[in-house]
């Protein structure tokens, strides 16, 4: 740790590892070279079977260690680790992220100034080619109205290049995980993340709860990040499509306000099915059996998404839900050709 100061929040960046040595080698010592006056560097352990803790313990002395006993996910492998870290923010960051010079104060100062910022992100540049933005948090993310999400510079596969073009910082509707600063006040106000999403869209329910409870979200354009992304599960795994299809689901039914809770719910559930025969149509068989699977399970899980949904569902206003877009990013993108954020209708978005 660097010499304290008053003026600086305590922030703690966090890393949850699993099986992740090869990156906690390329990318630490960044994270360790911060500038930031008033600095803990954490790594949390999902129980890894290569050599990350050993390597840890004989290269980083000066780094805290945490480790879980078994591998909890993401989300409960992270409520875990942070139950243990005192902090006025934690920045949750993935071990293959690299970080260049003082990326924490930017983001810190604009969230300080606002009481009403829970959490935020700064700009994701596509680590392994810079030219481009980052697929997973680009300049913030967004969502249309049946739960696809995307991002200022990132509609479904389709990346944009990094010229600049988002240079303003401004309330989004969720922050990546990746890199997710968050007011630990308000982590724990909404008990943490969902443990049942595992991984994959965790922090997009954690940022909803937080809007339902009167927070803001933000995009920091003050600083950037380069992100490797899919690190863990590569684009093509089945168990990845399984959590996103069944977490996905469980968004929307925790989530989605009353008035638009079940033709929406139904058209997302129609809507899988059809991503589903055409994986099938592509010779994905894996790919759809895994949205099978998904809803199975999501079926199978109402009964306790009834219970989280009583008791974090009121009506929202509309200024709540800035970064929603009140839409379908299919037929903008499919049919439209709409690939890129400026393309869209500004008009379709709640504003603050």
């Amino acid at each position: 740790m660097t010499q304290a100061s008053s003026t600086f929040p305590a922030v703690a960046v966090v890393i949850l590892n699993w099986n992740g040595q090869h990156w906690l080698e390329r990318f630490l010592n960044g994270v360790l070279a911060t500038p930031y006056p008033n600095l803990q560097v954490v790594v949390g352990d999902n129980a890894s079977t290569d050599n990350s803790i050993a390597y840890l313990k004989a290269n980083f002395p000066q780094i805290t260690i945490i480790q879980n006993d078994t591998n909890y996910g993401f989300a409960e492998g992270y409520n875990k680790v942070l139950k243990h870290i005192k902090a006025d923010y934690y920045v949750l960051l993935n071990s293959d992220v690299e970080v260049k010079g003082d990326w924490i104060s930017p983001v810190i100062r604009e969230m300080d100034a606002n009481p009403a910022i829970a959490a935020a992100q700064p700009l994701f540049i596509l680590q392994t080619n810079p030219e481009f933005l980052e697929y997973s948090g680009a300049a913030g993310g967004f969502m249309d109205k049946y739960g696809y999400m995307f991002c200022q510079g990132r509609i479904f596969h389709h990346l944009e290049k990094e010229e600049g073009q988002f240079p303003q910082s401004k309330e989004i509707f969720w922050a990546c995980g990746a890199c997710l600063f968050i007011k630990s006040k308000a982590f724990w106000e909404m008990e943490g993340f969902d443990a049942d999403f595992f991984a994959h869209q965790e922090e997009v329910d954690l940022c909803w709860r937080l809007k339902n409870a009167g927070y803001q979200v933000w995009y920091s354009a003050n600083s950037k990040v380069w992100h490797v992304g899919g690190g863990m599960l590569p684009p093509s795994n089945p168990f990845k499509t399984f959590l996103n299809f069944r977490n996905s689901l469980f968004l929307l039914y925790k989530n989605l306000p009353q008035q638009h809770f079940h033709y929406r719910l139904f058209l997302r559930l129609v809507l899988d099915g059809i991503a589903g025969i055409k994986f099938l149509t592509e010779g994905k068989w894996k790919e759809t059996l895994a949205i099978i699977k998904a809803h199975r399970a999501f079926f199978k899980a109402i009964p306790q998404l009834k219970v989280k949904r009583n008791n974090s569902i009121k009506k929202v206003a509309p200024e709540q839900m800035a970064g929603f877009y009140n839409r379908s990013i299919i037929v903008d993108f499919y049919f439209k050709k709409k690939n890129t954020f400026s393309q869209l209708n500004p008009k379709q978005f709640y504003k603050p």
